[in-house]
């Protein structure tokens, strides 16, 4: 890759990662590498996607109270966003924490690309740092899976968790009240809703499948990051409700 800003503060920090894994874990696997390797990234983004997280989780018990604000307020829109700002405020939620998390794992995402698709399996020791030293051999294998090729079951994988990824983060919106007609804002949430739960894990698979097995690992594994993580917050919203009743 090209230097630049893209490669010098995303590209190369995350290949030097990778290969310095690599340099550590028994037989230099590769599999077992970009499972570490992701991790690791997870792990450094936790505080940004730990408020998400737990942005979303409150903002979910709050949405019996956002109903009765849009009721009150259905003749004033200005109004009604404005004492549903305060009703985030006083509970801590910041709306755009979600935002500011993808706007950050997104040249992530595509170094990770780079990484896997063009640094993989030829490794390059111009891209490396002075202290970083390449593996005399590499194993592409993974559970039987030669991650360098395509791979139908782990694209599979990637997809299904990605479907329970979205299950926990975005349930499913309850359906129109008998009679009462939805609003086009309404229609349009619940759209987004079915298209995020269904389609991005057709797209995860097609993406997936597409470009490598190293790419579905790394997707499969973000998503169980992601699926223990929601589980976790959940769990811990659960024992502060039964404590505060």
């Amino acid at each position: 890759m090209e230097p630049g800003i893209f490669s010098t503060v995303f590209y190369l920090p995350l290949y030097n990662t990778l290969v310095l894994i690599l340099s550590a874990v028994p037989g230099a696997n590769v599999g077992v590498a970009i499972v570490l390797l992701t991790i690791v990234v997870r792990t450094a983004l936790l505080p940004l996607s730990h408020k998400s997280v737990t942005s979303q989780a409150k903002m979910r018990t709050l949405a019996p109270h956002l109903e009765k604000l849009k009721e009150k307020h259905k003749d004033n829109k200005q109004e009604q966003a404005r004492k549903t700002m305060e009703l985030y405020k006083e509970h801590g939620i910041n709306p755009f924490s979600g935002c500011l998390l993808v706007l950050i794992q997104l040249p992530i995402i595509f170094a990770l690309y780079f990484v896997f698709f063009k640094g993989l399996p030829n490794l390059n020791a111009e891209h490396l740092y002075s202290f970083v030293h390449l593996p005399s051999a590499v194993s592409m294998m993974f559970l039987g899976i030669v991650l360098s090729k395509k791979s139908i079951v782990l694209a599979f994988l990637a997809a299904i968790t990605q479907y329970y990824q979205i299950k926990l983060s975005i349930p499913a919106m309850a359906p129109a009240e008998p009679g009462a007609k939805p609003s086009f804002k309404d229609d349009f949430a619940r759209s987004f809703n079915v298209q995020m739960r269904y389609m991005l894990p057709v797209i995860v698979f097609g993406i997936s499948y597409s470009i490598s097995a190293a790419v579905a690992l790394y997707w499969t594994t973000s998503n169980l990051f992601s699926v223990g993580h929601e589980l976790y917050v959940a769990r811990k919203a659960r024992e502060l409700k039964v404590k505060s009743s």
